[in-house]
C-alpha cells in the first residue's frame, strides 16, 4: 500500500525578496518551497532554491498483525513502516552545492551559506496494541475495549487525524473551529533540506453493556496528541522572517521567532484531542439498529495560546499590528457537543 500524507511546506507569501523573484502562496506540500541558500553583504537573503515537497517514496508501506484469543479475552498487536522521501533541491536560482559557509563577498556572487545535501529518506513507523476483555459476569455480551497507538513519521496509523482527514495538511475537526490543526508526518528543514519527523499518540477505551438482548449501550472516550519535531517550528519561523522581513503579511504563516504573532500563530503547534460519549441502541430485529448517540469533542494546544480565527477572522492579515501590541482575540481550546440519531440496516 502506498500512502501519501503531507510533508509541511512553509505557508508563505513573498514579493520582491532581495535578489530573488517574487514568491507567492507557496503553502501546499505538493508545491516547491524555498530553502535558504545565501545572504548578501547587508545580511538580507540573496537567493533561494526550492525543494519539491511531494512524497516520492517508491517503497510501499509494510505492516504486520499478531492476534491472540482466549475465551475471556483477545489481544492484538500491529506495526507498520512508512517511507518518507522527496526530490532533491531544485538548483534554478544559482545555488552552488558544496559552497560551504558564505561570506559577504561570495554571497553576492552566488556562494551559499550552507551546503544542502540530498534530502534524506526517512523511515516512519507506528505500533498499536489493543485488548478486549469479555465481561459475561455483568451481562451476556458485555466487553471492555482498550487500545493505544504510537506513530513517528506515520501519523495515518495512529488514528489521530482520521476524523478530520489524514491527507490534509491543515484541518478543523470541529466545524467553524477557532484554529486549524496541522497534520503532518514531517517537515523539510528549510536550512538543511532534511526531513524532520513528527510523532503522535492515541489512547481509547470503550465499554459495551447489554441491558437486554434488544437494548445495549456503549460508553467511550479517547485522547490523542500531535507533537512536532524539536526545533522545526523555529526553523520554519526563521524562513518566514527571511522572506518577509517586514512581517507585513500572515496568510496563516508562522511568524518571525520572538514576535508576538509567532507566539500566537497556529502553524506547527503541538495539539491534543479529547472525545467522550455514550449511546443507546435498540435492535428490534436482527441486523437493524435504531439509536441515539451523544458525545463531546475538545481540541486544544498543549502550550500557550493561539489566535481565535472564529472571533477574529482578520487577525492573520494584521501581523504588524499584532506585533505592535494591537488587540487580538486568542484561545487555548475549542469544543463541541453533538447528538446523533442512528438508523442502520445491515444486509
Amino acid at each position: 500500500v502506498f500512502r501519501r500524507t503531507r510533508l509541511l511546506s512553509p505557508i508563505v507569501e513573498a514579493a520582491n525578496v532581495t535578489g530573488n523573484t517574487a514568491m507567492k502562496n507557496i503553502g501546499r506540500s505538493n508545491s516547491p518551497f524555498p530553502v535558504d541558500a545565501g545572504f548578501n553583504a547587508s545580511g538580507a537573503s540573496s537567493r533561494f532554491n526550492f525543494v519539491d515537497g511531494i512524497e516520492k517514496g517508491a517503497i510501499p508501506d509494510g505492516g504486520r498483525v499478531l492476534r491472540l484469543g482466549e475465551a475471556w479475552c483477545s489481544a492484538q498487536f500491529s506495526a507498520a513502516v512508512h517511507v518518507l522521501s522527496v526530490n532533491d533541491i531544485q538548483n534554478t536560482l544559482g545555488f552552488i552545492p558544496g559552497g560551504g559557509l558564505g561570506t559577504a563577498a561570495t554571497a553576492t556572487t552566488g556562494g551559499s551559506n550552507v551546503s544542502i545535501p540530498h534530502a534524506n529518506t526517512a523511515y516512519g513507523f507506528a505500533v498499536q496494541g489493543g485488548i478486549k476483555v469479555n465481561a459475561p459476569f455483568i451481562a451476556p455480551g458485555d466487553a471492555l475495549y482498550v487500545q493505544a497507538a504510537y506513530a513517528n513519521g506515520a501519523q495515518i496509523y495512529s488514528g489521530y487525524s482520521s476524523y478530520s482527514g489524514t491527507y490534509a495538511q491543515t484541518a478543523a475537526t470541529i466545524q467553524g473551529q477557532k484554529f486549524s490543526q496541522y497534520f503532518n508526518d514531517a517537515q523539510i528543514n528549510p536550512f538543511t533540506g532534511q526531513i524532520q519527523k513528527n510523532d503522535n499518540v492515541t489512547v481509547s477505551a470503550a465499554y459495551l453493556h447489554y441491558w437486554s438482548p434488544e437494548w445495549r449501550s456503549a460508553f467511550f472516550g479517547s485522547y490523542g496528541e500531535q507533537n512536532f519535531a524539536s526545533g522545526s517550528r523555529l526553523a520554519q519561523g526563521q524562513l518566514f522572517n527571511i522572506v518577509n522581513p517586514a512581517n507585513s503579511f500572515g496568510s496563516n504563516g508562522i511568524g518571525a521567532p520572538g514576535t508576538r504573532f509567532y507566539n500566537l500563530s497556529q502553524a506547527l503547534r503541538d495539539t491534543y484531542q479529547f472525545v467522550a460519549g455514550a449511546n443507546v441502541i435498540w435492535s428490534p430485529v436482527k441486523d437493524l439498529d435504531i439509536g441515539l448517540e451523544g458525545f463531546y469533542t475538545q481540541v486544544g494546544v498543549k502550550n500557550g495560546r493561539v489566535i481565535d480565527i472564529d472571533k477574529d477572522p482578520t487577525a492573520y492579515s494584521r501581523v504588524a499590528a499584532i506585533n505592535a501590541g494591537g488587540l487580538v482575540r486568542t484561545t487555548t481550546s475549542d469544543g463541541v457537543s453533538q447528538i446523533r440519531v442512528r438508523v442502520q440496516r445491515d444486509f
